[in-house]
């Protein structure tokens, strides 16, 4: 399932990789033409997100790989971090967009209007068929890249928007206005993506799991008399893991083990736990454990 997964997340981020790559192209011509602040620093924004997402693409390629002698776990964790880059590609991307947009709201420079509005209709197709091709996509590369593409989408309909105003009003620094909003909103997003990325690069607990109901569960076991040195975390905001310390009652038989493990991995399985590691203790044995 998982290498199912990983290969449609593979197909997907080509075409969008592939979608970005040509309308940056377009992008950059338009912007020159038209002398837009808005759209040539967009432009730098979707060869910085044409950048990110062929990173992605590759990613999830490595992220098939069969678990080996180097990476126990497989390379789930390879995409994780393509998605960090990617926040701080965007982040970077966007302090340059008010660095040159700041100024022009000062001072605005004329802009072709009309050309403006072509280009943003252009826009809308190409993000939106990207953002639809990756809209059923559960890895955290393809959250980020899709949010990449949404909010460039969301942009071009800002400019749309934009170039219209201008076209019949004349005030032409709402073109660079434009930009700050676009670029302030992409900051936001960018700050929860690294966020995220960092949270399980950090190994901290999954945030869909609800470890005191986990805990409870496993808790009512018949023959569980406790549970103590529980470890958790994520892979890749969807493998999750989860290590413990089984006290067994007094007086459970042997064969009761292999029961007690086996409910206790099931209801793991049942919470999202892939990779599950138990230890049995005996009531009252010290296990050494910190």
């Amino acid at each position: 399932m998982h290498d199912h997964n990983h290969n449609n997340a593979q197909k997907n981020i080509a075409v969008a990789f592939f979608l970005n790559a040509s309308f940056t192209v377009i992008e950059v011509i338009g912007g020159i033409l038209t002398n837009s602040v808005a759209i040539l620093s967009d432009a730098v924004h979707d060869l910085g997100d044409t950048f990110s997402i062929g990173l992605s693409w590759y990613a999830e390629r490595i992220a098939r790989r069969r678990p080996d002698s180097s990476f126990t776990y497989g390379y789930k964790r390879f995409p994780v971090l393509a998605a960090l880059v990617n926040a701080v590609f965007l982040l970077g991307a966007s302090v340059f967009v008010l660095s040159r947009a700041v100024p022009l709201v000062i001072n605005p420079e004329p802009v072709h209007a009309q050309g403006m509005i072509w280009l943003a209709i252009l826009g809308i197709i190409f993000n939106g068929a990207a953002v639809l091709r990756l809209s059923h996509g559960k890895s955290l590369n393809q959250k980020v890249v899709r949010l990449h593409l949404m909010e460039d989408t969301l942009g071009w309909m800002a400019v749309l928007i934009g170039a219209i105003v201008i076209r019949f009003t004349g005030l032409h620094w709402i073109d660079p206005f434009m930009g700050i909003l676009i670029a302030l909103f992409i900051i936001y997003n960018a700050l929860r993506g690294l966020k995220e990325a960092l949270r399980i690069l950090l190994q901290a607990i999954p945030e869909s799991a609800d470890i005191k109901m986990v805990e409870n569960e496993l808790l009512s076991i018949s023959g569980v008399g406790g549970i103590h040195d529980v470890r958790t975390w994520t892979i890749d905001g969807i493998s999750h893991v989860y290590t413990l310390h089984v006290v067994v009652n007094s007086g459970v038989e042997a064969e009761d083990i292999s029961r007690i493990k086996t409910e206790v991995r099931d209801k793991l399985a049942k919470s999202g736990f892939d990779f599950v590691t138990i230890e049995i203790d005996q009531a009252g044995e010290n296990c050494g454990a910190g």
